[in-house]
């Protein structure tokens, strides 16, 4: 099946997908700076380069987009019509990148965790932001 756009347009709306700062991960720093946590962003020493890294409780943040990363059993993770094969090589890749920077992390001490798009959608941040707080304590 070919793609809906043509190349160029497909390449623009490529172009402005974000990778820091998204709407997901404003959410999170904005309700961990309002309950007193500090923290540092996308630090480049540690695998992966974390979201969100809290020294002071070495622990660190991933806010995970649900089809970039795989969320299983989630509506917002859609296998793509177009280009399938390349889009599921692409998603486990990051996938398997995922699990080989939580495991590094985990060897070095750092607590990990992983927050997911749409467990930050209005129906259900709060019990989430709420379950952030009780793991960071």
């Amino acid at each position: 099946m070919a793609d809906v756009h043509d190349k160029a347009t497909r390449s623009f709306n490529m172009s402005r997908i974000k990778g820091k700062n998204t709407k997901p991960e404003m959410l999170v720093r904005k309700f961990l700076h309002a309950h007193g946590y500090r923290y540092r962003l996308h630090d480049k020493k540690l695998p992966g380069k974390p979201d969100i890294v809290l020294p002071k409780y070495k622990t660190v943040i991933f806010v995970h987009g649900c089809f970039w990363h795989g969320h299983n059993n989630c509506k917002y993770f859609v296998v793509p019509k177009t280009r399938t094969e390349w889009w599921l090589n692409k998603i486990n890749g990051n996938i398997a990148n995922d699990a080989k920077t939580a495991k590094t992390l985990k060897k070095e001490g750092w607590k990990v965790i992983n927050l997911w798009e749409c467990n930050l959608k209005p129906s259900k941040i709060d019990k989430t932001l709420t379950t952030l707080l009780k793991k960071l304590s």
